[in-house]
């Protein structure tokens, strides 16, 4: 399952940098996250590193990108692939 940042962000810029698929992007009011390049973090880390840093809490599971553990490791595989 992909990620998402809600209407809660406050824009605070450490999510961003923090992201290994460079899957987050400020968006028109809040930063977003490209679900075809969120991985969760995995195959980089044990946890999402956006919702460790995330000051107010939110970037939570987007119900409609729903992925299993093998898909996001399948699909870092994909990005990992790509940038060489």
């Amino acid at each position: 399952m992909a990620l998402m940042i809600t209407d809660e962000c406050i824009n605070c810029d450490v999510c961003e940098p923090e992201c290994p698929n460079d899957a987050i992007s400020q968006g028109d009011t809040v930063y977003v996250i490209d679900p075809e390049k969120c991985t969760e973090c995995v195959g980089h880390y044990d946890t999402p590193q956006c919702v460790e840093v995330c000051p107010v809490d939110c970037i939570p599971k987007d119900p409609k990108h729903v992925e299993s553990r093998e898909a996001l490791q399948i699909k870092y595989e994909r990005l990992m692939a790509a940038k060489r």
